[in-house]
Parts: C-alpha cells; structure tokens; sequence
C-alpha cells in the first residue's frame, strides 16, 4: 500500500550517537530566547528531543520483562503551545496472565528565563494524577509547572511491561515538529522481533551483537550469572515535520512516522522455536489455539433449536443466512467492546443478549454453521487502530464473519444495528481483512466494497418571474450511502433534521416529507420525497435571472486547499452521486446563455464528473454525474485531484441566464 509507505527496517547509514548533545538538564539561554522554529515559524511549539530506549531484564523463576524508557524536551514558542504542558500516558492492564504494566514519571522541569537567568520550576511527586480507562488501559498525567511561552520543559517517563509480543510503538512525528530522535533497543538473542517505519523519513541506524550477563538470585538465595547474546541496535533523525490536519483523512497514524517491533518467534537454548508471527498460517493457528477464541467456535449446542425453529422450511443458502443475521442482529447489543476473543463467552452473552464483538460475531459464525453454511471469522483491524501489513496477531482488534453462499464470500457483521449482509460499519472497511480457519490456513479479505453506493437525486421544479422556485424532491440513498445515512439520522428528531437540511439546501422549505426504509429493510434504499419552496437558487439583476445548474446542490469551496499533502485521501467507500434537473422557466423568459456540457476525469477514471444540460421549450434539463471509484488515492495523487475538484467547483458555478422576451 504505498501511500503509507510502510517497509521493513534495515541497517541504512552507520551512524555514531551523539547524546551528549541530548541530554536532560542542559537547557541554554538560546534555547529559551528562541521565539520560533526557524524551519517551521508557525507551529506553536516543538519537541527539541526525543530519546527512547528499551532493554530486558532477567529475574530467575519469572523470566524476561522489559523496560522502556522516554526523554523528552520541548520548546513552548506560542500559547497555543502551553498544552504541551499537559502529558498523559496509557499502559496496558488487560493481561490475563501477565501483571500489569508500571509506568513512572520522573525528571519533570521547567525551564524560563527571568532577568537574564535560567530558573527551573520542579514538579513535585504529588503532581502525578493516575485513572483507569477501561478494564484494559489505565493513564498517567503531569502538568508541568510555571510553564509560559518560551518556556521549556523536559520530562522523563518509565513502562515496564512483563509483555514481550509487542514492544511499544516508538513515535517520532507529532502535531508540532521534531528536531531530533533516537531510539536504542537492546534484544537478547533469543528474541526476534520485526522492526517496522511508518512514514516516508530517513532513519539512520548502526547494529551490533555483544555478549550480555545479567546476575539473578536462585529459589536457594544463590547468586548466578545468565550470560546470552545481544543485538543493540541504535536508531536516530532529524528535521521531521509536524503532521498537520488534512481532510479526508482515515485515521492519521497511518502516517505518523513511527517505529514498530512484533515479536516472529522466541528461540530459547534447548527449546524448540515458537513462531509467533512469521507467517499467516502461524497467526492463525496461534489465534485458533486461545480459549477464547476457537473453543467459542465450537459452542453451538445451545444454539440448535433456536436454528432448527428460525430454518423450518427454508430451502435457499440465502434465505438462511439472512433470516440467522437478523436474528442475531435483533437479538443481541453490542457493549462497544471491540475483541477478536470473548470476554464472558458465546453462552453467557446470548443469555445476556449483550456481548463485544467476538461474542455477537461468533454467535452468528456458530448459527450460520448449524443452518449449514461455511462460515469463517474474519480478523481486522478498524480505522482507528491502523493497519497490520505484515502477519500480526496485535494488529487486528475486531473480528466478523465470513460466509460461502452460493460460491460467493459474503462478510457479515451483527453488532451495530443497521448493517446488512455486505455492509459493514464505516471503521471496518479498512483495507485488507484475513480469514482464518481451524487448520491454520487463511486468506487475505479485501474489505473496500466493489460496488458503488449510489445518491441519486431528482428535482421537478417551476421558476416563477420573482425567482422563487417550486418543486417536488426524490433522493434515493443505496449500499453505504443508505447506511451512513441510517446511523446518522435514523435516532434524531425527524423536525431537527428537517431544519437542519433546510440550510443545508439553502435556506429552503420543505413539506409533506415521507420517507421509507430508514429503520427497516437495510438492505434496501433510503428513499426521501417532499415539496420545496426556494427563494434562493435565482439570482435577479436587472431584466436577466442567473441560476446556478444544479441549484441548491452546488458547491462552492475546494475542500482541498494545501499546497502540499502529506497524508493519503481517504473518501470511506466507492460512490456515485447522480442529480437530475428538471425545471421550467417563467413565462415570458428565455434562455440567453447557458454552460457547455464537460466531462472531467482522474488519471485511470479513477473519478471522473460529467455535466449536461439541454433545454426544451420552456425546460431546462440537467444531468450531473460524479463517481468516486476508489476508496483511497495516495498523497501522490493530491494535485490531480485538488486540480480536478477546482475544475468541477468552476463548472457548477457557471450560470444559466434568462433574459426578458
């Protein structure tokens, strides 16, 4: 996928660290009368140095764990930088059978200069503030104090984690930018991990294997010396830019440049290799090995006679699958856990009627295979959570259900209620999923959607010599469309929506609204009818009227302004927006100028925006047609369709004009 640029890390430029250049305490007065980032005079603040550094430590009976340790230092420039002030960090508590990470903070300072003189503010101990987020997370805060613009401030914070899967993702872009970064790992020889960059920046790093002894204390208080193979590796940059806010953007650490590390296999003296990640087929036998997770899949005896009543009588694959998926749809509610393992199990949900997402999904899986369909748990890994290019078990956070219909792999997902077999929520559709089976086969899962949901709107209207315009509306909403629309509008009062999309449309009325299939019926259109009044869509100057073609629906500003693009462009899903215009002009008018047809289109059609108009007696006739075909553009693409979207902007701005007969 190339617009996250995502590659394996190796030895690029062998580099020797500099850190006594970086080191905490040794704040100058230049530093602290520099009033901005002389490569980046708008950001509000910037991170001067970060230093991260990870290494194990053995303790006999107990085994490895690992300690990870970050220094910061951070210039304030603008008040919009004092936030910076406040930190929080979160640590892992969810482990079943680990003890839960500890983090500690520490060296925290301010630095400002007052009457020539460098004064450091310390916080205290007390001024550490700690809260659970959920059963899984916990957090850390400080706030640094007396921190002013031009301060700076400087904190150190320790994790120790007995979890050596994964170790913590080392971030080295921010919304400010970053002078420079260093990261040092220290692994001993029996763990191999796979480094992973994110983002498009040069990374120096220099290796080196050693020899490493560590002493420990046996069962019997005698002292021993555990001595093993090293590999430190020492990673730094420079001059990274700060990540800012762009539209149209899936979720921005895609594209923060950052460090990765899973663990492929562990390799002990005498002991054979255990693969963790190395393969699919190793992910998804390790994966199916949990008790949470294929034990669940073989739970269905609770199952068989609400299946044998929903299915009497019911011959179709299709039918089957369908009348299972409503069920478990209506029957269960998602507690907004998202899991690819079960927290209670199947059985207790279902008597519960509410579980996370592995529990409703499983249900469904075990349902569709007791209706004598194929059905496979599909892992993934939503929006917010990033994306896993290389095999992982940590990458993926949620799990649906894949199911063979008539040759056809149909994905399935029972937890938010107005999904449909092949609709799938928003955050899940990102990129690739992996279907994965009991015997440790998988296969990768497309999850963009092939079709193209479709908005389709019609307007039958009369212009009268005043400028005001009368008509009737139809607008048709299918596929994600009709879903996005669903979740957005389905639960809001039917009056707030309507004021709502009154200025929307600019400023019109509406009455005798209708609408249908907005809680029923997902896997049919949204369909949306009523009368319209507009005084707006005509603009009178002198004897002449000027209409914009498409009315109320046109727009006005490029959503694309930056010079330059960092991130990917994301627009959710392939769509088709398609409005048709039929109106009639007063009487006693007649069209002096009108708009030529244009077709614009995207390298590859990729998007490609038609516009005709055609006038017939007293009617004019308008047809416009935009289709998105990807989901997805890279950043590369941004200029073509920052260009495209201007051109299709200027077209639907040219008038049609009415002169007086």
């Amino acid at each position: 996928m190339k617009n996250l640029l995502i590659i394996i890390l190796f030895t690029v430029f062998a580099v020797k660290a500099q850190s006594q250049n970086y080191e905490l305490g040794k704040v100058t007065i230049a530093e602290l009368q520099e009033k901005a980032n002389p490569k980046d005079t708008t950001a509000p603040a910037t991170i001067l140095f970060k230093k991260g550094k990870s290494f194990f430590n053995y303790t006999n009976g107990k085994g490895f764990s690992a300690i990870h340790v970050y220094e910061f230092k951070i210039k304030i420039y603008k008040k919009e930088g004092l936030a910076w002030a406040d930190q929080k960090v979160r640590f892992y508590i969810g482990y079943e059978n680990l003890n839960e990470d500890r983090l500690e903070f520490s060296n925290a300072i301010t630095y400002n200069l007052e009457n020539g003189a460098i004064v450091k503010t310390k916080l205290e101990s007390q001024g550490t503030f700690k809260k659970k987020v959920n059963k899984f997370w916990s957090e850390k805060m400080i706030t640094l104090p007396n921190v002013k613009v031009g301060s700076v401030i400087e904190y150190k914070y320790v994790l120790k984690s007995e979890n050596l899967l994964k170790l913590p993702d080392f971030e080295f872009q921010y919304d400010i930018p970053v002078n420079y970064f260093e990261y040092k790992t220290e692994i001993p020889e029996y763990f191999i991990y796979k480094p992973i960059s994110i983002g498009n920046y040069p990374i120096e790093s220099e290796a080196k294997l050693v020899t490493k002894s560590q002493s420990y204390e046996n069962e019997h208080n005698q002292s021993g010396v555990l001595s093993y193979k090293q590999i430190n590796t020492f990673y730094k940059g420079k001059d990274v830019p700060a990540l800012t806010e762009e539209p149209y953007v899936n979720n921005v650490d895609n594209y923060r440049g950052a460090m990765q590390f899973e663990i492929e296999r562990l390799r002990y003296p005498d002991t054979p290799v255990k693969d963790y990640a190395i393969t699919w087929e190793g992910v998804a036998t390790n994966i199916f090995k949990d008790e949470h997770f294929g034990k669940e899949l073989n739970e269905k005896n609770f199952l068989v006679e609400d299946v044998k009543r929903l299915l009497t009588g019911v011959e179709s694959p299709n039918d089957r699958m369908n009348i299972i998926f409503k069920f478990v749809q209506n029957k269960m509610n998602w507690n907004e856990v998202n899991d690819y393992y079960t927290d209670k199990g199947i059985v207790k949900a279902y008597s519960d009627q509410i579980g996370n997402v592995a529990e409703i999904n499983f249900i469904l899986i075990n349902m569709l295979k007791l209706g004598g369909i194929d059905a496979n748990p599909v892992l993934v890994s939503t929006i917010e959570n990033g994306v896993p290019v290389y095999p992982t078990r940590t990458g993926f956070n949620y799990v649906i259900a894949g199911a063979l219909v008539d040759g056809k792999l149909i994905l399935l997902d029972a937890t938010h209620k107005y999904t449909c077999p092949s609709i799938l929520p928003l955050n899940v559709l990102n990129w690739k999923g992996r279907l994965i089976k009991a015997d440790g086969t998988s296969q990768e899962i497309n999850l963009d959607p092939t079709a193209l949901s479709k908005e389709n709107s019609t307007v039958f209207g009369k212009i009268g010599e005043t400028g005001k315009m009368e008509g009737k509306m139809r607008i048709q909403r299918t596929d994600y469309d009709a879903y996005s629309f669903r979740t957005k509008h389905s639960n809001q009062n039917q009056e707030n929506y309507l004021e709502k999309y009154e200025e929307e449309l600019g400023d019109l009325k509406i009455a005798n609204y209708k609408i249908e299939n907005a809680k029923a019926n997902f896997s049919e259109p949204v369909t949306e009818t009523f009368d319209f009044v507009s005084e707006n869509v005509v603009e009178r100057i002198g004897g002449q009227l000027f209409i914009n073609p498409l009315l109320f629906f046109t727009s006005s500003k490029n959503p694309f302004t930056q010079e330059k693009r960092q991130m990917g462009i994301y627009f959710g899903y392939p769509s088709q927006e398609k409005i048709n215009m039929n109106f009639q002009i007063p009487d006693g008018y007649q069209v002096e100028s009108m708009p030529n047809p244009i077709r614009i289109s995207s390298e590859n059609k990729a998007i490609v925006y038609t516009l005709n108009i055609s006038k017939q007696e007293n009617k004019i006739q308008i047809s416009c047609i935009k289709e998105i075909n990807n989901s997805i553009f890279a950043a590369d693409d941004y200029n073509g369709l920052k260009d495209l979207f201007q051109k299709v902007i200027a077209s639907q701005n040219e008038k049609i004009v009415l002169k007086k007969i």
